[in-house]
């Protein structure tokens, strides 16, 4: 990837910077960073945020805009999402576009200029390297919250691999910021009401099992992600929890790090549901959603099909003693 180039063409003009719905930090974070770099720049989150980015904005002062005119804008640019899709209800004149992006590219951008690095862990790594580029250099606010989007999206380093490590501790380096410093950016208390749904989560749980592998689902009403990370320590390899809003749905998924590297990938299981059932869906190996139209117990229903089936992929791999690369 040229990131000089990505550099020259994010440089001049008024931009408007795209999160995607319910956005988490990687998103914001990767946002305000290129906003701070090439200024005259309005980040816009259309469809909201999550709750650790909302409290990451108000630790910061970070002004994110809800409603914005594209016509408005001499470039417009979306980071961190994978669909135009999870922009709704906004929409992007393509021909405009710039997409800086870390998932799988799965078509959904065709006619938009997109720079995708899929084996970067968090977007924020692409948005570094590009405005490294310029010689700018990360300080104060913008290499907190760059930090953040590292940390959250590799679930605090669980999910790094060498290049994020390395990349995260140039980040330190460069702008004298402290792990501390870093870490309290993104500590927040459990609340009373994520404590109670993460217990309701677990309560309404069911599970399959596949040899020595494990996959629950479950539902709720909010902290799908939490919910999730409830179910995999109460065992499971791969947990998905479901939200039902009138007639749509939208699920979580999340993986053990183990079951990732024995070759489950949730992002193509959940990117060929939402192609399946006219949604949208993708994300990483250990963490993915879907969304779209639907009942979501027959979309948890699916969701544990199609990973019991790549269970028993693994299974009959593992017994034949062959890896997914032969």
């Amino acid at each position: 990837m040229n990131y000089d180039s990505i550099a020259a063409k994010l440089s001049g003009g008024r931009k408007l910077i795209y999160v995607h719905g319910n956005a988490d930090c990687d998103a914001v974070g990767s946002a305000y960073a290129l906003a701070q770099c090439f200024g005259d720049s309005v980040v816009c989150a259309p469809a909201g945020v999550e709750r650790i980015a909302r409290m990451v904005c108000d630790k910061l002062s970070i002004e994110l805009s809800e409603n914005e005119d594209p016509a408005s804008f001499d470039r417009i640019v979306v980071v961190d999402c994978s669909s135009p899709d999870q922009l709704a209800p906004a929409e992007v004149p393509m021909e405009r576009t710039i997409v800086i992006d870390h998932h799988r590219v799965n078509g959904k951008w065709d006619g938009a200029e997109l720079y995708c690095d899929d084996t970067a862990v968090s977007c924020a790594q692409v948005v570094r390297r590009i405005i490294k580029t310029t010689g700018y250099v990360p300080e104060g606010d913008c290499a907190r919250v760059l930090a953040a989007a590292m940390l959250t999206d590799s679930g605090r380093f669980a999910y790094a691999d060498a290049v994020l490590l390395r990349e995260f501790a140039d980040l330190l380096d460069e702008s004298g910021l402290f792990m501390d410093e870093a870490l309290d950016v993104i500590r927040a208390p459990i609340t009373m009401s994520e404590r109670v749904a993460d217990l309701k989560c677990v309560g309404r749980s069911r599970f399959e099992r596949v040899g020595d592998m494990l996959v629950a689902v479950s539902y709720g009403g909010s902290f799908e992600a939490s919910g999730c990370h409830a179910l995999l320590s109460s065992g499971a390899d791969v947990a998905y929890v479901a939200t039902q809003r009138d007639g749509t749905f939208r699920i979580s998924g999340r993986a053990t790090q183990q079951i990732v590297r024995r070759g489950v990938h949730l992002g193509q299981i959940l990117s060929s549901l939402g192609t399946e059932v006219d949604g949208d869906g993708g994300g990483h190996a250990g963490a993915a959603g879907v969304s779209g139209t639907g009942d979501m117990e027959a979309m948890l229903n699916i969701c544990m099909a199609k990973t019991m089936n790549v269970f028993r992929e693994i299974k009959r791999r593992e017994e034949a003693g062959t890896n997914p690369t032969e």
